[in-house]
């Protein structure tokens, strides 16, 4: 979108638009997520690949992806606490 587009918008068509790309940036990211995980833990869990995953297979692919939920939401937790700190200096 070009800079005259954008000025011919009203404030509420921004903010919709605004929230359109917000709402398909959280999409991307999750989808990233679930790949990033699926990924590694497979390839960390996942000895043998056949047809189904034996118990301690499942077992390890949910202890994984737990862990790698509670890695992701430390990280993410932080860098917002660290961004909103910045936004208050200002």
């Amino acid at each position: 979108m070009n800079a005259l587009a954008s000025e011919s918008l009203s404030d509420r068509e921004k903010s919709e638009l605004m929230e359109q790309i917000k709402q398909q940036v959280a999409v991307a990211n999750a989808n990233e997520l679930i790949t990033k995980m699926s990924e590694k833990c497979f390839r960390k869990c996942v000895v043998r690949p056949g047809t189904s995953l034996d118990s301690s297979e499942q077992k390890c692919v949910a202890m994984c992806m737990d862990r790698y939920m509670d890695a992701y939401n430390l990280v993410l937790n932080t860098y917002s606490a660290r961004i909103q700190r910045e936004q208050d200096r200002m």
